[in-house]
């Protein structure tokens, strides 16, 4: 079970956002039976609320035996003509997502932008 778990958690991306705009975004770690955690990034202006985000990727982790909780939240500003992610804000449901955790797992996706954050803002 652990390898399969492991193997199911390998396949997760750890960055799911929207290629532009502002929009609200969840920082979840993901688990499966025996594997270790991994935490993910999850963003998109369809989700009204952060819980939004966060039910719909645990229902297609449950899928694949996987099970989240979710970290925090805020909101990220994607400008890709300017090669630029700001990492902002809180989840007034789940609280601040660690932004500087969010911020090293953005870097690692999109290595050629400028990826800053604040703990201010809404």
């Amino acid at each position: 079970a652990a390898a399969m778990a492991g193997a199911a958690l390998s396949r997760v991306p750890d960055v799911q956002i929207d290629a532009d705009g502002v929009f609200k975004y969840v920082l979840l770690r993901v688990r499966g039976v025996g594997a270790p955690a991994k935490d993910v990034v999850r963003g998109h202006g369809w989700a009204e609320y952060h819980a939004d985000l966060f039910e719909r990727t645990a229902e297609e982790l449950a899928r694949h035996g996987l099970s989240c909780e979710c970290l925090g939240g805020g909101r990220l500003a994607h400008r890709p003509e300017e090669r630029k992610i700001h990492v902002y804000g809180y989840s007034v449901g789940f609280g601040r997502a660690d932004h500087a955790v969010t911020t090293e797992k953005l870097k690692a996706e999109y290595p050629d932008y400028e990826i800053t954050w604040a703990d201010e803002g809404y």
